[in-house]
């Protein structure tokens, strides 16, 4: 017991030197229950239960003269006194209870606070090293491995009113900003001790006195008949009363990142833990499961994307297995394998601001489609859509998910390399609609969301037509993904552009899509293909010019685009 006192004691000096505080010499009254700390303005008090469990007992106690306004600067002072020591991880504030005294014009008012500690947890507490607010987990939490929900129970105390049943519905509009809001927490519980009445639950950092509320509070109050006495309740917290983020703070080391953040697709939750969160990724995994509603399946990611399919490998961290899913975007459906394609639904106000440039009678090259969240939009605007994909399993998805939206009739899908439908496709169709007369109503797009390589593609369209229309042409507008590193990401993308064209490009718009680490943006950069890179004499492997010769009907069945397609004419 003596070391417990100690150690209380060391931590209360802590407090008053570090904040300036210096007790009133006048006379204050003390009640004391066992082995006691005095300080001018408050005591300590410390006990045992019959259980063996330690109980730390922190009252504060104050002498209120009849002056209103001295009373209220006291009631505040302690408030705030008990508060900060609340920081400092040494007691938690449960209690205001007013004493009547026997003489008329005073009255002794006690912050009481009860702290219920099991052993493992008492030298954290006795050093101030753990956080004890009032919506905190219990201490025994730190370091779980494995979820344990019923570690988390608590009893605290809050404020209640007492409210009339008949006439509960009238107030609550106004009580609503001073309400509790807890998951899964009823703010009105039957009153135990009247029938009639129902205890309304208050927030405790808003509501602490009477004082508490305003004057139109007070006039709703006094029509209503409902005295404004605030009284303390015991109420027990479980884990389902607790955020997600309060949880896996209290759990995870003190200092660490709390993982809260996830992609959802669909029923399926993704997460990038880092290395130092690994140990408690299945705990991590069940928080988010049991804390997200519709979430059943929880993954983390296992490597880096890969390059060729734009997939990665993933563990289910909680939940069941199943990565089949459906997502809506831009009140478009989608869907497809999580585990076997890729998908980021965090780019889903990037695809609705290319969408925005397209207008019906548009063409659209979508060199690097997935599942088809560029070109479903695309087609739906009535613009005739070329789209591709490497991955066997985004080009199936894409051709479901076009049916799905019912614009298969509008879009061709491809299954081939990207450079390969740049050199077949895109040149076919180019030579078709590039000859087209300029008139406004049409306009040629190429989309390359593709941003670890996407860049290193653009070489393909040097000379990828081999002469120039006398007429007027119409040149694609090129829309180009990539991630940059460099303090200036716009400056850097365009000369890696230039460097890939061996050109100069007049640039519409350098784009910030998003940030996918504090040293790495994601970049969008449109422009209009020069006519000198896109025209000009094809080159053999061996840098000579390819000879000119006449065009067979065999020539023309060969030059028909490679890869799977479908297409169904209008």
């Amino acid at each position: 017991m003596a070391n417990s006192v100690e150690g209380f004691k060391r931590g209360l000096d802590v407090f008053l030197e570090q904040n300036n505080i210096h007790g009133n010499q006048g006379k204050h009254r003390v009640t004391k229950r066992g082995p006691a700390l005095s300080y001018p303005m408050f005591t300590l008090v410390t006990s045992e239960d019959i259980a063996g469990s330690h109980f730390y007992l922190f009252r504060l106690q104050m002498q209120c003269c009849w002056m209103l306004h001295y009373n209220l600067w006291l009631i505040r002072f302690f408030y705030h006194l008990a508060s900060r020591l609340n920081s400092y991880g040494i007691v938690t504030l449960c209690k205001l209870e007013p004493k009547q005294s026997k003489a008329r014009f005073c009255e002794r008012l006690v912050f009481s606070t009860c702290q219920k500690l099991r052993h493992s947890a008492k030298m954290e507490i006795k050093e101030g090293n753990e956080d004890a607010g009032l919506f905190t987990p219990n201490p025994i939490v730190r370091g779980m491995v494995n979820l344990d929900r019923d570690a988390f129970t608590k009893t605290i105390q809050l404020p209640v009113l007492h409210i009339r049943k008949d006439i509960i519905n009238k107030v609550m509009k106004t009580l609503k900003p001073k309400l509790l809001h807890r998951p899964n927490l009823k703010r009105i519980i039957d009153d135990p001790t009247d029938g009639d009445n129902k205890q309304v639950i208050l927030d405790p950092f808003t509501v602490r006195a009477e004082d508490s509320f305003d004057d139109r509070d007070r006039e709703i109050f006094k029509q209503l008949d409902i005295s404004p006495q605030v009284l303390q309740v015991d109420l027990q917290l479980t884990y389902d009363h607790f955020k997600t983020d309060e949880i896996l703070e209290a759990v995870l080391p003190k200092g660490q990142d709390v993982p809260t953040s996830f992609s959802r697709v669909g029923h399926i939750a993704h997460m990038n833990l880092r290395d130092h969160q690994l140990p408690y990724k299945n705990l991590i995994g069940q928080v988010i499961l049991d804390k997200n509603p519709g979430i059943t399946s929880v993954v983390n990611k296992t490597n880096t994307i890969d390059s060729t399919y734009r997939n990665f490998q993933m563990e289910v961290l909680a939940g069941e297995e199943n990565m089949m899913t459906k997502v809506k975007e831009n009140s478009f459906t989608y869907e497809f394998d999580f585990s076997k394609v890729y998908w980021n639904p965090r780019l889903s106000t990037e695809h609705d601001r290319i969408t925005g440039f397209l207008k019906s009678g548009d063409v659209v090259f979508d060199v690097f489609a997935g599942v088809g969240p560029f070109a479903i939009p695309a087609a739906k605007k009535s613009c005739m859509v070329y789209a591709n994909d490497l991955n066997p399993e985004s080009y199936r998805w894409l051709v479901h998910n076009c049916k799905l939206n019912k614009v298969d009739r509008k879009v061709q899908a491809f299954n081939t390399d990207g450079r390969e439908f740049i050199r077949t496709v895109v040149k076919d169709e180019l030579s078709k609609h590039i000859k087209s007369s300029p008139d406004g109503k049409k306009r040629l797009h190429i989309v390359m969301n593709l941003p670890a390589l996407a860049l290193e593609f653009l070489d393909a369209f040097r000379h990828l037509l081999s002469e120039q229309p006398h007429n007027e042409v119409l040149l694609p507008t090129v829309h180009c993904y990539g991630f940059s590193k460099d303090d200036n990401p716009e400056k850097e993308v365009k000369d890696r552009v230039e460097e890939m064209l061996g050109a100069t490009v007049e640039v519409s718009s350098i784009h910030l899509v998003r940030k996918v680490a504090p040293n790495k943006e994601m970049m969008c950069i449109s422009f209009q293909l020069p006519a000198e890179v896109l025209f000009g004499i094809q080159m053999n492997n061996e840098g000579e010019p390819v000879p000119k010769r006449l065009r067979t009907e065999a020539d023309a069945d060969e030059s028909k685009p490679r890869g799977q397609s479908y297409f169904i004419q209008c």
